[in-house]
């Protein structure tokens, strides 16, 4: 089976390349200094600061896996490109949510960069796929677990 492409937007991208980068050049050789000097405390069966260290050191492999693979299906997404007619990904979307009466803004990402706490929604996610494709001035009606939702599109910009 062909791995999943990984949609990142150049921000995106060069944050990723910056986590694996300081994982790989940084925190390996913190937790190695760690392990060392756990190991020359002596008995490693009854050493909570060894053990500490090597879960530690567990997590950041497994961390600079997941990049790995990230980053090696990563398909980027060239925001000058983004025609801007229409809603896609690497756009922020300005909506007008009719039930709340209130404007709202969310940047359309891949599903790596998908971040609800800073707008930051993902193409697979519901309310993007809604949105894909639309048009200022287009309404949508969105179906959530929370019911339906209505939203207008007021305006359609490049994330910057």
């Amino acid at each position: 089976m062909a791995d999943k492409k990984n949609i990142l937007t150049y921000a995106g991208l060069k944050k990723l390349e910056d986590e694996l980068q300081e994982l790989k050049v940084v925190r390996r050789q913190e937790v190695a200094q760690k392990i060392k000097e756990a190991r020359e405390q002596g008995d490693l069966s009854e050493n909570a600061e060894y053990d500490a260290a090597k879960d530690e050191q567990r997590d950041i492999e497994a961390r600079i896996d997941e990049l790995e693979k990230i980053l090696k299906n990563a398909e980027v997404v060239i925001e000058d490109e983004i025609d801007l007619e229409r809603i896609n990904i690497g756009c922020k979307v300005k909506v007008y949510d009719v039930e709340f009466d209130e404007e709202m803004e969310f940047s359309i990402v891949g599903s790596t960069e998908a971040n609800s706490l800073q707008h930051k929604i993902s193409n697979e996610s519901p309310v993007g796929q809604a949105l894909l494709g639309r048009k200022v001035g287009e309404s949508v009606t969105v179906e959530t677990q929370a019911g339906s939702i209505e939203y207008k599109v007021l305006e359609i910009q490049r994330v910057s």
